[in-house]
Formats: C-alpha cells, structure tokens, sequence
C-alpha cells in the first residue's frame, strides 16, 4: 500500500518561503509521475505542481504559483519537495502530495501553510 507523508508546512509571513518534504514508500516515485496538491477552505483540491515523467527534467505549474514554487526530488531518498517562495494568502491550504496527474486514492495527512501577517 502506497504511504505518502507530507511535511513542512507551518505559518509564514506574506512574502516568506517554506519547503514541504513528501515521503513515499517504495519505489513509487521512481514509477509514476508525482505532483503536489492543495486544498483551500470551501475549494476543490488542485495540482500545483508535478512532474512530467518519473526522472529527468520536465515539470508543470500552475499559473498561480508559477514563477513562485518548484518542484524537486531524490529518488534515492524516496522524498520529493515543494520549495515554495513569495508566498501570498491565496497559498494558504493544506498541502498534499500523490500521484500525477491522476491522483490514487492513498492520501496523506497533508501538510498545512498559512500566510498570514
């Protein structure tokens, strides 16, 4: 069973950065595409971020954050990151991370950023 653990969030000044850290049993980052999640009060989660292919380049953003958020892994350590710069009050959500663009249903506890002065 696949066991996703994010970490990382806390609460931070508009304009401040954070790092998130997702670790995933196995292999599966090496397997499947991952991406990170959000989910705002009374919104719909969404991708912000993920990549492309399972190693090598290749990575999407969504428009909010672009510019703003990358996205990184090591494979070796079975984690991947979400540093997240410039943050603005519209990020402040509980952060998840899981397979892209097609999520599995194994959510972890996720992760929550608030920013907030």
């Amino acid at each position: 069973q696949v066991q996703l653990v994010e970490s990382g969030g806390g609460l931070v000044q508009p304009g401040g950065s954070l790092r998130l850290s997702c670790a995933a049993s196995g292999r599966i980052l090496s397997i499947v595409p991952m991406g990170w999640y959000r989910q705002a009060p009374g919104k719909e989660r969404e991708l912000v971020a993920a990549f492309a292919f399972t190693s090598g380049g290749g990575t999407n953003y969504a428009d909010s954050v672009k510019g703003r958020f990358t996205i990184s892994r090591d494979n070796a350590k079975r984690t991947m990151y979400l540093q997240m710069n410039s943050l603005k009050p519209e990020d402040t959500a509980v952060y998840y991370c899981n397979t892209a663009p097609a999520p599995t249903q194994h959510w972890g506890q996720g992760t929550q950023v608030t920013v907030s002065s």
